[in-house]
């Protein structure tokens, strides 16, 4: 009986990992899809205007638990130690988030990285299906160097390092 119950865990965890990776529409190597986001105050940026940074690029939700336990790492980890390098961007988008949800949230998380929201999926529809969190981090020639869904301390180390060998 027990070996029933591995085997169709491992059924489970197979068909759950498919469709992961069947929900991401870029893959590592191929250049950053083209997209612009509302910077606020009116300002729209282009993904185009941060080629020769080092960008690295999460989407999240409120009311997802492995975004909130994943985004303190992103403050600590990442952006504390690299925000006042000139070569590193942080872009963290809000999957169907207005401006009012997403300040909200930072301000109630006491977070001082940036969050830009993204109403309709506009921006994550150009990365993947379904399935938050996410990252990615695109290389100084635009192109993807990094991608992981969900959120466990082993994959963000491997995150960060991919971040300290483009950086440091």
């Amino acid at each position: 009986m027990r070996r029933l119950y591995i085997a169709v865990f491992v059924l489970v965890l197979a068909l759950n990992l498919r469709a992961q990776d069947e929900s991401t529409l870029v893959k590592i190597g191929g250049q950053v899809p083209a997209f612009t986001f509302d910077a606020g105050n009116g300002v729209s940026k282009s993904i185009a205007d941060l080629k020769g940074k080092v960008v690295f690029i999460n989407f999240f939700a409120d009311w997802c638990p492995p975004c909130r336990a994943e985004l303190p790492h992103v403050q600590k980890e990442v952006y504390n130690i690299y925000k006042d390098n000139k070569d590193f961007v942080l872009l963290i988008f809000g999957r169907e988030h207005d401006w009012a949800t997403v300040n909200k949230f930072k301000t109630e998380n006491n977070y001082t990285m940036p969050f830009y929201p993204d109403v309709g999926r506009k921006v994550f529809s150009k990365f993947a299906k379904q399935n938050i969190p996410r990252n990615f981090v695109i290389g100084r020639d635009g192109k993807i160097i990094y991608s992981a869904i969900g959120f466990s301390e082993a994959e963000f180390g491997k995150l960060k390092k991919v971040l300290a060998s483009q950086l440091n």
